[in-house]
């Protein structure tokens, strides 16, 4: 997905925006939950860097079990993954 990202061109990749950060955040929401931190809002920081902070969000995620079932979460990044172009 990263690398398909890399390739989207910028009017692409921010139609697509919304949708990568709505799931870093909810991955983010769910870590800060699982760990006892307050929950904040992930940097809007434009869609170059926006992989990367998903990345880092799905590691973190993973590493505290967050969501429980890791089923989930691949099927996230997988509906994610078919609906970019």
């Amino acid at each position: 997905m990263v690398e398909r990202w890399r390739q989207l061109p910028i009017d692409h990749a921010l139609s697509y925006a919304g949708r990568v950060r709505a799931l870093a955040q909810s991955l983010a929401d769910g870590v800060a939950q699982a760990t006892g931190h307050h929950v904040a809002a992930i940097p809007d920081c434009g869609p170059a860097t926006l992989m990367d902070q998903l990345t880092v969000m799905v590691y973190d995620a993973s590493a505290t079990g967050t969501p429980a079932d890791t089923s989930i979460l691949a099927q996230n990044l997988a509906t994610l993954r078919r609906e970019l172009p």
